[in-house]
């Protein structure tokens, strides 16, 4: 019982103690200025104008590598009987430019 006394009488002196010791210390001297400039408003991002898509060089690419496209299994065919068509590679490449191309035109 004691020991609850103490515990409780001692709870209620640190509750006690006066707030006027935490209050805030006076602010330094160029600190709301800096504080100031923290906190303002940001500007708004820019933005990139958007672009004109050329559709008719679009359409060019797409309607090539679609032809591109279908000769790649004919050609895998030859490849896999042992024979490596000279053009395989070139059109490989190409094809992944004409995609890389078109997907930058695309996208936003």
């Amino acid at each position: 019982m004691r020991f609850v006394c103490l515990s409780v009488g001692l709870l209620l002196a640190w509750m006690g103690t006066s707030p006027l010791q935490y209050r805030e210390s006076p602010m330094p001297p160029g600190l709301a200025k800096a504080n100031a400039q923290i906190n303002r408003p940001l500007e708004p991002p820019m933005f990139a104008p958007h672009r004109r898509i050329n559709l008719a060089q679009v359409r060019d690419e797409s309607q090539e590598l679609q032809k591109l496209a279908d000769t790649i299994p004919a050609q895998i065919d030859q490849v896999t009987s042992g024979q490596l068509p000279k053009d395989l590679l070139a059109n490989l490449k190409r094809i992944e430019k004409i995609s890389k191309h078109l997907r930058s035109q695309v996208s936003p």
